[in-house]
């Protein structure tokens, strides 16, 4: 049996873009700082969470999917106006709804990002 050999690599290092990161890396950064982080691991949300999508009879809200899941995992209690950080804003209970993963991670994440909801703050 032959030797193995090593093929060399031959892809180009892409060119620096100067100090602009990547938009995962500004957006880990930023969540890392918030102060609303904590608040998220907290029983207090778990319990508001599950009396959110239990009241919502575990549907996503958004008209055009109304899916009924089973599987709280793939169930959001998504702000519906952003809180960013206002304490008061985060435990309104008013201000969250049941989103699936899929409709919260898509249409609503990218309207946040691109500056098209308002907020607190």
């Amino acid at each position: 049996m032959g030797r193995l050999t090593v093929v060399p690599l031959r892809l180009a290092v892409a060119p620096s873009r100067g100090n602009l990161k990547p938009y995962a890396s500004r957006s880990a950064e930023r969540w890392a700082t918030r102060v609303s982080r904590p608040w998220y691991n907290s029983a207090r949300w778990r319990a508001l969470r599950m009396e959110v999508l239990t009241e919502a009879l575990f549907t996503c809200a958004n008209p055009a999917c109304r899916k009924i899941e089973h599987d709280t995992s793939r169930l959001v209690a998504d702000h519906k106006v952003p809180h960013r950080d206002d304490e008061d804003l985060f435990w309104n209970k008013a201000n969250l709804q049941c989103l699936c993963k899929a409709c919260h991670d898509s249409a609503k994440q990218r309207a946040e990002r691109q500056g098209m909801m308002g907020g607190a703050g």
